[in-house]
């Protein structure tokens, strides 16, 4: 009898654990079902990346948010990746979250399913094709070069030997370290060819190069970033220059995991469709004036 009872708490018990995880109620046979059985969408971004995503010191956490503990809700982001996440949300009819991982575990996929997709200004390559579906391109920004304003310097050949900083992981390292192949972008988007003998200097987001700059950190001279950044950055007043004009072309894109457990097709089907509409509808402008200041919503090729 003991035992009986025994076994009878225990099988209560794991049922009560199945039910609080949503073990096995969950009836979904695809991503898209997960989502909406959920009630949110989890996104990947980079809460350092002015002005394309940041944190919302002002914002407070919602008591009814549908959010995990661990990731953060709309009010507490803000940024024209964030404004693009919260429209793809508000499509599937869900709530938008947002998962913070660092840039190069969400460029290496396998994600675990921690996160369902990333909004966070991704560069379509052939490379991370092999690893990650994308989107429709919601945006395109050119790829430029920024130096302390007290540098001397005022052309690419003038970089020869020095020093610049890039972003782990992200194609302005790929371009900056000469791997100009594995960028995977058209001939028609690479505008320059890296200057000789450079030594890069890696940081975990090319936003940290220029806050370095900023700080008075003097083992490099500059960094290669998003034109979105380096404007930023100047209008912040960080004592930086554009160098030049950009040296290539970036196709922006959502990116989901295609080791996701569940199906991705209807999911990413779904998302092109609301890209698709908010570039025919004009919100896609709207948000890009809105963050940048201009238009970069139009394919520039």
């Amino acid at each position: 009898m003991k035992k009986l009872f025994a076994l009878v708490s225990v099988l209560m018990l794991a049922s009560l654990v199945l039910a609080a995880c949503g073990g096995s109620a969950s009836q979904a046979e695809d991503l898209l079902g997960a989502i909406k059985e959920r009630g949110y969408v989890l996104v990947s971004t980079d809460p350092n990346y002015e002005p394309q995503s940041l944190l919302n010191t002002a914002g407070s956490r919602p008591a009814d948010t549908k959010c995990p503990s661990d990731a953060l809700t709309t009010a507490e982001m803000q940024g024209f990746d964030v404004d693009v996440a919260i429209a793809i949300g508000n499509g599937l009819g869900v709530e938008t979250c947002f998962a913070t991982p660092d840039w190069d575990i969400i460029t290496a996929g396998s994600w675990a399913d921690k996160w369902d997709i990333s909004v966070g200004s991704m560069t379509v390559t052939t490379a991370r094709q092999q690893i990650l579906d994308f989107s429709t391109p919601y945006y395109y920004t050119p790829a430029v070069i920024a130096v302390r304003n007290d540098s001397g310097l005022s052309s690419l050949a003038d970089l020869e030997g020095q020093a610049l900083c890039v972003g782990s992981a992200t194609t302005y390292d790929q371009w900056l370290s000469g791997d100009i192949e594995g960028l995977g972008l058209p001939e028609t988007s690479i505008y320059a060819q890296p200057p000789a003998n450079i030594t890069v200097v890696p940081l975990p987001t090319d936003q940290e190069c220029a806050q370095a700059i900023a700080a008075g950190r003097e083992d490099f001279v500059g960094y290669v970033t998003s034109e979105t950044v380096v404007n930023a950055n100047i209008a912040a007043d960080f004592p930086v220059v554009k160098l030049g004009s950009a040296v290539y072309s970036e196709d922006l894109a959502a990116a989901v995991d295609k080791s996701a457990s569940l199906p991705t097709a209807s999911f990413l089907a779904e998302v092109n469709k609301i890209i698709e509409g908010m570039h025919a509808d004009g919100t896609l402008s709207e948000l890009s004036n809105k963050w940048f200041g201009e238009d970069l919503t139009q394919d520039p090729n």
